[in-house]
């Protein structure tokens, strides 16, 4: 990975640089550059699976790429009272996703529309590979649609919660906006797709919400 210093260079990777809570490596990596390169190889893959379930692996390459160089950039920023950085990374992750809006909706609705062609087998062979490039894994044609049809503000807080595996509070930090908002929203975006489905949200995660 590249990542660009205060100075405009870039750094080569490093091993584990001492290990640590990711605050403690961020705050090391203030002084010594290089010490980021722990906390790109701690959630690189997480974020990246994220990216391409949103928007195909073509494009996630890119903005898993971008989300780790803003970090970086950002890193003196960084509230090192949070020993865990993967809220402040899906919150980058999902901003740069912002960008596209328009790009995973037509995604999106290109997945639903396969719902009228026959289904494919998994070793029906390689014109299967058209599944893979719309980034079919892990989400069914019905649930594609319904995705796209909701507003971004509740795809975003249900996807950040559901695919990120963040809990309540962490979804707050990586989305700058209070609990009570994340709850209202995955209440609402379920309760839509509840009704677009017409049975259970298949998008429900299965991570342990602290309190509840």
């Amino acid at each position: 990975m590249t990542l660009l210093p205060d100075t405009g260079a870039a750094p080569a990777p490093t091993a584990d640089a001492g290990g640590g809570s990711d605050g403690a490596v961020i705050e090391r990596s203030w002084q010594t550059p290089d010490a980021f390169a722990v906390i790109f190889d701690r959630y690189a893959d997480d974020i990246h699976r994220y990216i391409a379930r949103r928007l195909g692996t073509d494009t996630a390459d890119d903005l898993m790429a971008e989300t780790f160089v803003i970090a970086f950039q950002r890193r003196r920023r960084y509230d090192l009272s949070h020993a865990h950085a993967r809220p402040w990374l899906y919150g980058i992750a999902t901003n740069l996703i912002g960008r596209h809006r328009r790009e995973e909706a037509r995604r999106l609705r290109a997945l639903s529309r396969m719902a009228a062609l026959p289904q494919a087998r998994e070793d029906d062979g390689p014109e299967d590979a058209v599944t893979e490039r719309l980034g079919a894994r892990g989400t069914d044609v019905p649930l594609a649609g319904a995705l796209a049809a909701l507003p971004a503000r509740y795809r975003d807080t249900l996807l950040v919660v559901a695919w990120g595996e963040l809990d309540y509070a962490e979804a707050a930090r990586a989305l700058g906006v209070p609990v009570g908002t994340v709850r209202s929203r995955l209440h609402r975006a379920r309760t839509k797709l509840r009704k677009a489905l017409g049975g259970p949200d298949r998008t429900t995660s299965t991570t342990p919400q602290k309190g509840d």
